[in-house]
């Protein structure tokens, strides 16, 4: 019996030792990426009149311009361009300016961090108790 003991405290250690080292090693390479800042344009009508301009156009003047997008979403009352960096925005920014008439306004938004999308994985209504 204190062979079989023994055993299972040398076999519980090690694999214990193994899933802490596997999950320090995941969480010292995925932090990085999480905590950096994706660089984001937000184009806004400047008067109440008029619509936002079509995503697909603004990805394609700015493809032939060199600029790599992320993504286009469509948020409230604006579009949001998400890109790779803060080179690329403040190009973006002065071809679009280029581009669109002046009842646009193309400005800075703010950065989001990667992980701006946690939150909503949560539901409010499974709470228990």
């Amino acid at each position: 019996m204190n062979v079989n003991v023994k055993w299972f405290r040398e076999r519980f250690t090690w694999r214990s030792g193994l899933m802490a080292t596997v999950a320090l090693l995941a969480l010292v390479l995925l932090l990085p990426a999480l905590m950096t800042k994706e660089t984001a344009l937000e184009i806004t009508l400047a008067s109440e009149r008029g619509s936002l301009p079509d995503g697909f156009y603004i990805y394609q003047r700015l493809d032939e311009r060199g600029i790599r997008i992320k993504s286009i979403t469509p948020a409230r009352d604006s579009l949001i361009i998400l890109l790779d960096s803060p080179e690329q925005a403040l190009a973006a920014q002065h071809a679009l300016e280029d581009l669109l008439p002046d009842n646009y306004s193309i400005s800075r938004s703010r950065q989001y961090p990667r992980w701006h999308w946690l939150p909503y994985l949560h539901n409010g209504n499974a709470k228990v108790g």
